[in-house]
């Protein structure tokens, strides 16, 4: 047997404890490789996966958007935070409450988006992990719990970022387009969840 084998095994063992701790991330983790190969391959993306506007009945439009990538780079970045950042939070709220979590953030930071740009065709995971990172922060500032810290430098590093992306630097500098809006209000939208249920751990605490 080669030295690969067992590092191979242990790899597999190690990927199937994390979908089977963190289901919800592992399931969104996929939808979002199929929405990378939609956004990155397929010239005319589907209308099941574009944002649905304010109208109409296609209401899961309202969260697609979340799942679309564009490159190999968006799609890679986007996973590995939500994987670090969502796996916290399933880990501690549960399976319901972080479902409940993104899924706010999701439609949230989307009708931000889409309020702001007035266009339908945008994706990408960063709204979400940045509302995820809002949602750590306060929560931990209310109510800290190990599981829930976050290094200062990693946020600081996360809003040092998000200002970088909104001076428009990226946009003139490697000609992409920055979901800005998704971004900011996803964080908003975080920060104020993680004040309603950090709030309600508090007390939980103190009534100890």
């Amino acid at each position: 047997m080669s030295d690969e084998q067992p590092e191979t095994s242990r790899f597999n063992c190690q990927l199937l404890s994390y979908a089977l701790e963190q289901p919800i991330i592992s399931a969104i983790l996929g939808m979002m490789f199929l929405g990378y190969l939609t956004g990155t391959y397929i010239s005319s993306l589907p209308q099941m996966f574009v944002f649905g506007g304010l109208h109409g009945s296609e209401y899961w439009r309202l969260v697609t958007p979340i799942f679309l990538h564009f490159g190999i780079i968006h799609f890679v970045f986007n996973a590995l935070w939500l994987a670090l950042l969502g796996a916290k939070v399933e880990r501690y709220a549960g399976h319901v409450q972080c479902l409940i979590l993104i899924l706010c953030i999701a439609i949230f930071s989307n009708v931000g988006q889409y309020l702001w740009s007035g266009s339908v065709r945008f994706g990408g995971m960063s709204g979400v992990i940045y509302g995820l990172l809002g949602y750590l922060w306060v929560h931990h500032w209310l109510a800290p719990n190990y599981h829930l810290f976050l290094p200062k430098e990693l946020v600081g590093f996360m809003l040092l970022w998000l200002l970088i992306c909104m001076s428009g630097a990226l946009d003139y500098a490697l000609g992409i387009g920055v979901a800005n809006a998704a971004h900011f209000v996803g964080l908003l939208t975080g920060m104020f969840l993680g004040l309603v249920f950090g709030f309600m751990a508090s007390r939980s605490i103190n009534s100890i």
